[in-house]
């Protein structure tokens, strides 16, 4: 009997490619749990990790290639929003795809197996506490310029003005592109309170570098959903200050479920692994859900899987409760400042 195929489609170049190695570590871990119980239907499971290339159209054809030529037996995806449809297109009723990552929100007759949290769940917490604790009025958006920061930064521009605040701008630059300039310029000019900034990965360094540059990160507080660790460990600590993020995983969480999550990290990669971080930690619960999809429905018919989705508990989980439902937004959220390089959590929903 052969073994259970889970490929792990992660982009590794580009904005994004700065999560691979946490992914994939993460990915591996999670398959080593399911080998030492009982794999998947009591079949070793093989893990293979697929490059989504850096576009949408790279991650579908690596999806397609995934199906045709490497016989998987379902997919999990870490990945962008532009790439997520054509990597659905890809796999649609022919084997099961389950996306990790925190993402925009989907149309309640979406198709796509989800366990990350929404930009609203995220957002809406911790820009409420921004209001009120810190008296923030006046908040400028801006990220790159596809669908994943456009559509959370439409959600925050609903949530500010619920919360008496005011947008002072908007703007967006393409995936990859690091002249801010003219944002910056438009972020002094509007004096504003607070700046949301949604970027990619590499993207997100290269802004809040040029941020502190320009003279902004002591008078102005950042807000953003899409910090994590590996983000951090680029920046210099001098540039790290007035940050506030919202997340439903920090490495620096105090929890039973995580603090066992990290002894089997450490012990799998060493004193020095790729560090921590809810997009890896991500693809490590989206491998536990997939499986557990599998053996409630007894098959691995994509179709079959779909209809236990959402009512489905994965046995595996690092963010502070033993089991969580396989949909997203049903993790606590948590807001946390940057202080230096650690992530201490100051509010919790």
């Amino acid at each position: 009997m052969r073994s259970v195929r889970i490929g792990l489609i992660i982009p590794q170049r580009g904005s994004a490619g700065l999560w691979a190695p946490s992914a994939e570590a993460c990915g591996r871990l999670a398959v080593t749990e399911l080998n030492r119980a009982a794999g998947i239907r009591r079949r070793h499971v093989e893990l293979l990790v697929i490059d989504a290339g850096a576009t949408g159209a790279s991650a579908g054809r690596a999806a397609r290639d995934a199906v045709d030529e490497l016989a998987i037996d379902g997919l999990v995806g870490m990945l962008p929003s532009y790439a997520r449809d054509p990597v659905v297109k890809a796999t649609r009723g022919r084997v099961p795809f389950v996306y990790t990552p925190q993402f925009e929100g989907l149309p309640a007759n979406s198709d796509v197996m989800t366990t990350g949290e929404t930009a609203d769940e995220l957002l809406a917490p911790a820009i409420q506490w921004l209001s009120e604790g810190k008296r923030a009025r006046r908040f400028f958006l801006c990220g790159n310029d596809y669908i994943w920061p456009r559509s959370s930064l439409q959600i925050a521009r609903r949530l500010i003005a619920r919360f008496g605040g005011t947008v002072t701008g908007e703007c967006y630059v393409p995936v990859g592109v690091h002249d801010f300039d003219e944002m910056l310029d438009r972020i002094k000019t509007t004096r504003s309170d607070v700046v949301l900034p949604v970027f990619l990965g590499f993207d997100c360094i290269a802004f809040s570098r040029a941020f502190c540059a320009a003279g902004l990160s002591r008078h102005v507080l950042r807000f953003s959903s899409a910090f994590d660790e590996t983000i951090v460990y680029g920046l210099d600590s001098s540039e790290t200050e007035n940050v506030f993020v919202a997340s439903s995983y920090f490495a620096s969480m105090r929890s039973r479920n995580n603090g066992a999550f990290l002894e089997r990290y450490y012990t799998a990669f060493g004193d020095n692994p790729p560090p921590a971080n809810g997009y890896g930690e991500s693809c490590y619960e989206g491998i536990h859900a997939l499986a557990a999809l599998i053996e409630r429905a007894e098959s691995f018919d994509a179709r079959e899987i779909r209809r236990f989705y959402g009512r489905t508990l994965q046995g595996r989980t690092a963010r502070g409760h033993e089991a969580q439902p396989v949909v997203g937004g049903r993790h606590p959220i948590h807001l946390a400042e940057l202080d230096g390089y650690d992530f201490a959590v100051v509010a919790s929903r």
